[in-house]
């Protein structure tokens, strides 16, 4: 009777878990189309950091690699299981769909800025293109090795969960300091950082679930960056919810092209679009 009750419950944990994954999926899939729709709206993207984007772009296509490979390659769940005690990853479809998703609305964010583009300043920073040439060629450095036999290919996964997890801390420091400069959030949408807080949360604790039900504690440490993206956006998502809603509660746009000069001046204007506080009012 004992294992019988224990058999449910685990059963039970069981579509807890799937059920929970979904609804995180679902809360951080739907949390990249406000930023999209605001960027559509304003026919600008002025209030949102470009490297930010570039960031996103480039992680959630390390991330939707890392996924794939974990959830779909039989060789790579076996080189997992022989460093983990025999043990299953504890990567699931709903984490597959979501990196998918989002590096397609990453990469639609990031080619709005090509196209709502205001100043000629508004491109990638030397920094990040610099940073994210150095970790590609470090990429392409073990995907050869990784051909030849001279390591692992979980070991490249590995790395570019790294990345992943890299990119996921300092792609908000941009934006964070855009709009601490700026003493403004106008541009950069609250209900992504609603949606990711609630993604993030359930994010973390579908993970915990997972370790108990199957026994595996080690699973955390295993899908490190899942849980590494859980805390990271909670972290930032709280920072930012307090310079929306506390700090810079002024919705009034604070570069208004036709009084201000280019924020570079050896920038070009390219257009001088109208005043937006109407739409400001609902970001």
């Amino acid at each position: 009777m004992d294992s019988i009750s224990m058999e449910t419950a685990s059963n039970y944990g069981i579509i807890l878990s799937r059920t929970i994954g979904w609804i995180y999926f679902f809360a951080w899939s739907i949390s990249f189309y406000p930023q999209a729709i605001l960027n559509w709206r304003r026919k600008r993207v002025h209030g949102l950091s470009i490297d930010f984007l570039w960031y996103n772009v480039f992680g959630f296509a390390c991330y939707t690699i890392f996924n794939l490979a974990f959830f779909s390659s039989e060789q790579i769940r076996k080189e997992y299981r022989d460093r983990n005690n025999g043990k299953d990853n504890l990567v699931q479809i709903n984490d597959v769909a979501f990196s998918l998703h989002a590096l397609i609305l990453s990469t639609i964010t990031l080619v709005q800025t090509f196209i709502y583009k205001v100043y000629q300043s508004q491109q990638i920073s030397t920094v990040a293109f610099s940073l994210m040439s150095i970790l590609l060629f470090f990429s392409s450095s073990l995907l050869f090795g990784a051909i030849f036999g001279l390591c692992h290919w979980i070991d490249l996964l590995y790395y570019l969960s790294y990345v992943k997890l890299c990119f996921s801390f300092i792609k908000y420091v941009p934006q964070a300091y855009l709009n601490f400069k700026r003493r403004s959030t106008v541009g950069w949408s609250i209900y992504n950082i609603l949606l990711d807080f609630t993604g993030g949360i359930l994010s973390i604790f579908q993970l915990v679930l997972d370790a108990y039900l199957q026994d595996n504690w080690h699973g955390i440490l295993g899908d490190y960056v899942k849980l590494g993206l859980g805390f990271l956006s909670i972290s930032f998502d709280l920072l930012f919810m307090t310079q929306h809603y506390i700090l810079y509660r002024n919705r009034e746009d604070p570069d208004i092209l036709d009084i201000l000069p280019d924020e570079n001046s050896e920038s070009t204007l390219l257009i001088a679009p109208q005043s937006d506080k109407q739409l400001n009012r609902y970001v």
